[in-house]
């Protein structure tokens, strides 16, 4: 059994009610569900939430909602892969053991089907722990500045003041999308970012982290060309 699990707390205080709240015309988190859905590849897809309002929505669009989170793993501060154990085990419990589980955040409206399959494909045609979407960054991080306590600026790594960017190492970092793992991984919590790990590389512009109601506008700008470019 293959199972998404969808992790939507009621709580956030930059955008409030951001899991929920309408973008492009529908709840946020139902276009999670809905690629989900579409990508064939998941027995059950569930959501994780702490919040009756968002399970009731969740419900609405088409995903499960067969718990409702414990309050010590609904706070601020609580990572992701707790969140992913205690969902796999739940299902263990009541439904039998999952083969692999992915974790799809609440507020990636830019998942595509095609790459939760891809990734999936990624994952079991190997023995990485995990596999997700990332991207790489559009400028060299090698040539990135910190701001110092007199309010100027200083080189993270100097020593490449003078390298041509064409000769600097391309990085990348995660889409903040999706997170495909083996139970083993998430019940141990494997760390994510690391050797047992296998990337699926993704466009930039399709990569938006939404953390403020700037990243918002941002994201539904891109959302809507991207749309009317079929």
């Amino acid at each position: 059994m293959r199972i998404a699990v969808i992790p939507a707390r009621g709580g956030s205080k930059r955008i409030p009610r951001k899991n929920v709240k309408e973008f492009a015309g529908k709840p946020m988190i139902s276009w999670s569900i809905a690629a989900a859905q579409a990508s064939g590849v998941f027995d059950r897809v569930i959501v994780s939430t702490d919040d009756e309002d968002v399970a009731t929505i969740a419900r609405q669009h088409g995903a499960e909602v067969p718990f409702m989170r414990p309050a010590n793993l609904a706070d601020d501060h609580t990572p992701t892969v707790p969140v992913i154990a205690h969902a796999q085990q739940w299902v263990a419990d009541h439904w039998g053991a999952p083969s692999a589980v992915c974790c799809i955040y609440a507020t990636a409206p830019f998942v595509r089907a095609e790459d939760l399959r891809e990734a999936y494909e990624l994952l079991s045609g190997s023995d990485a722990d995990y596999v997700f979407p990332v991207t790489s960054f559009p400028f060299p991080i090698q040539r990135s500045v910190r701001l110092t306590e007199e309010g100027r600026m200083e080189m993270f790594w100097p020593e490449h003041a003078l390298t041509r960017s064409q000769d600097l190492e391309e990085a990348y970092h995660d889409a903040g999308q999706f997170y495909w793992g083996r139970p083993e991984a998430w019940h141990g919590g494997r760390m994510l970012f690391g050797a047992g790990s296998i990337p699926l590389i993704v466009p930039r512009y399709r990569v938006q982290d939404i953390d403020t109601m700037e990243d918002w506008a941002t994201a539904e700008a891109k959302f809507h060309a991207l749309q009317n470019l079929g």
